[in-house]
């Protein structure tokens, strides 16, 4: 498997039946492809959709049905539309069970930053510093380095996305909770060690005594 794959099926062992969750730009938006088949979970984009499905097959995009991002979604059976202002009522509202968002940096304390880089124009922040706020758990999918360099930090460099911390970060190598108010390796990607982790990771990583390997059992769409 590529390493986004890697991440997106176990960002999805993650969801349970019945949950409302904001999936983000980028690797997040994978997640959705790995749902069991017996599960139903409601995936909800801020630009007003609830009930997205799998990215479409080849030639059967709608042009018109889209994520937040302008790239084409499906929609399932009962799917509905709204505007931004009910959307922004669910997050801001903590009515999402779970966000899923990519990130630039996640330090020690659980500190995203995801939005920005200072001397590049971006068209604003969007809505992850609600999502961050408004969720009741976020978990953070993304490749553990960027150009060689630790993306989980000491301290963000960059402009931090919000005041509170992640719960959990999913990436081709680790999974790391943020639970306990510090980082701890919960489980190495296959083939990956220890070793390997905290030698791509800057910031300190609580390291149990015994760390599985990740799984992918279950039937996936």
């Amino acid at each position: 498997m590529d390493a986004q794959t890697i991440i997106a099926r176990r960002v999805a062992q993650e969801l349970q039946a019945g949950m409302l969750v904001n999936l983000g730009v980028g690797i997040p938006t994978l997640v959705a492809n790995y749902v069991p088949h017996d599960m139903r979970i409601f995936f909800q984009s801020e630009n007003g959709l609830i009930g997205t499905g799998p990215v479409p097959e080849t030639g059967m995009v709608e042009r018109y049905l889209t994520d937040a991002a302008g790239q084409p979604v499906s929609a399932l059976p009962g799917a509905c539309t709204f505007d931004s202002a009910m959307s922004f009522g669910l997050i801001r509202g903590h009515h999402l069970d779970m966000t899923v968002l990519g990130a630039l940096q996640v330090d020690e304390a659980g500190l995203l930053a995801n939005w920005t880089i200072p001397g590049k124009l971006v068209p604003g922040m969007g809505g992850a510093m609600d999502l961050v706020a408004g969720a009741r758990r976020v978990v953070i999918a993304m490749q553990h380095c960027a150009k060689g360099k630790p993306k989980i930090l000491r301290q963000c460099t960059l402009p931090l996305t919000a005041l509170r911390p992640v719960d959990l970060v999913v990436t081709e190598l680790a999974v790391i909770s943020f639970a306990s108010g510090a980082p701890v390796l919960m489980e190495t990607a296959p083939g990956v060690s220890v070793a390997e982790v905290l030698a791509a990771t800057e910031a300190r990583l609580v390291v149990p005594d015994v760390v599985p390997e990740m799984t992918f059992d279950g039937a996936t769409t």
